[in-house]
């Protein structure tokens, strides 16, 4: 499949859930209000997501003594990591990377409440694919 058109219509409900919650909350909570909001917009729409997954890393065979915990991940296959940050940077972007690799995901959203206007960028993992 094309990587433009990998779970673009995954993409586009979470991100209108996401334009939704900030349109009513707007800029200015803390990461947990939004997914409080996300949570209830999720359940309302059928939207089937699990919050704050846990997820083993394995490292050179074995499996760490550490997990990581995306914040939701939505159709099982989609990751969404929420910031409520002055602006994304590159972390944010190489940190959902990351949690693409190490869950075996091909695209996860990193959504950013914390601008006046509502920002995100789909990353897609090419190992995954």
């Amino acid at each position: 499949m094309h990587e433009e058109l990998m779970l673009s219509d995954e993409c586009y409900e979470v991100i209108g859930v996401c334009m939704k919650v900030h349109s009513r909350l707007g800029a200015g909570f803390h990461e947990a209000v939004y997914k409080d909001a996300m949570e209830i917009e999720f359940s309302q729409m059928e939207i089937p997501y699990a919050r704050e997954r846990n997820f083993q890393i394995v490292y050179e065979g074995e499996v760490l003594k550490h997990s990581f915990t995306v914040d939701f991940l939505v159709y099982d296959s989609l990751v969404v990591e929420i910031k409520a940050v002055s602006e994304l940077i590159d972390i944010h972007k190489a940190q959902t990377l990351n949690y693409l690799k190490a869950t075996n995901a091909a695209v996860g959203l990193v959504i950013n409440f914390g601008e006046l206007d509502l920002k995100f960028k789909r990353i897609i993992c090419s190992e995954n694919m």
